[in-house]
């Protein structure tokens, strides 16, 4: 099991630019793999890992990355590639997601080199050549009662309200659930969120909808501005953060939903939806993407259970 630990990053502007550098430099390095795939018949995992030695050489800024970020960018290049070939080998009904360029890359990862965590658990200072340095860790969990060799990635973060870094820890949880000897079945719509075999029923909280007003008006005050201002830049921040304050909202009712349904009963049944084909209504697609039914289940162990009457 691999549970993720995430702080925001406390540093300087320098230290921010060297982020995004790292992090520019990752999206070239996949993107090269991507175009070395494309045009050379039977690429394969380990010639990627090769061709990223190659490019550290022809390029000076992406030999000043880390190795194993270097590695983990080819990665990310074969993790499309390979998908690619899972949904033709099982005849995906639609588009196969045939591999494309990023251009919006986010983050970039270390492995177990290019970084060091102090012993305090509250600064992490990276050694590559990109020129990071060190930062200060903004949270309340203790990261290092961990030993270093179950940290197996450390993942660099950019998003609207900041910087991030998460720290993948190859540890077993244990969770003790007390029997309750409780069955259900819960119907999810839009109206109410669920409503379980007993009549209870949870409200949509609707985040999108509630927060629709405030992003028309940030959207208004972005198309207003001049194109490659300044007061360009802080519109378009101000937007994103509304949009991330949604998304953390949907995550954290949902969250917290299926984790008071999976602590209070030993079976919960439910009926298997085709998102994808019911966001086809344009009439509804809005609140039902809204509802995060999807997000309800990600990161569960689900039992499946054939559909069809004997």
């Amino acid at each position: 099991m691999s549970l993720i630990y995430e702080y925001k990053l406390d540093g300087t502007a320098v230290q921010y630019s060297a982020i995004e550098e790292a992090i520019r430099t990752t999206q070239f390095m996949r993107n090269k793999c991507v175009r070395l795939w494309m045009e050379t018949r039977g690429t394969n995992r380990n010639d990627l890992q090769c061709y990223c030695a190659e490019l550290a050489h022809a390029y000076t800024f992406a030999k000043a990355l880390n190795s194993q970020a270097r590695q983990a960018a080819a990665d990310r290049a074969w993790a499309a590639i390979s998908r690619f070939y899972d949904n033709c080998r099982t005849k995906k009904p639609g588009k196969k997601g045939y591999p494309t360029f990023q251009h919006d890359c986010r983050s970039v990862e270390y492995k177990q080199t290019g970084w060091v965590l102090e012993a305090d658990g509250r600064h992490i200072r990276f050694t590559d050549g990109c020129g990071i340095g060190r930062l200060r860790l903004v949270g309340t969990r203790d990261i290092e009662t961990f030993p270093l060799t179950q940290i197996k990635r450390v993942r660099l973060i950019h998003r609207a309200d900041g910087y991030f870094v998460q720290f993948l820890v190859q540890a077993q949880r244990r969770v003790q659930h007390i029997a309750t000897s409780k069955e259900t079945g819960i119907d999810l719509g839009l109206k109410d969120f669920l409503t379980d075999s007993e009549g209870n029923t949870i409200a949509n909280p609707r985040h999108l909808r509630k927060a629709e007003k405030k992003l028309k008006r940030l959207h208004r005050r972005l198309s207003r501005t001049q194109k490659r201002s300044s007061g360009r830049k802080k519109a378009r921040k101000k937007l994103a953060k509304g949009y991330l304050k949604v998304t953390r909202q949907r995550e954290d009712f949902v969250r917290k939903t299926a984790n008071a349904l999976v602590t209070s009963h030993d079976f919960i049944a439910y009926e298997t939806l085709k998102i994808a084909n019911l966001v086809k209504n344009r009439k509804l697609a809005k609140s039902i993407s809204d509802a995060s039914w999807v997000a309800s289940f990600s990161g569960c162990s689900i039992m499946e259970r054939s559909t069809r009457l004997p």
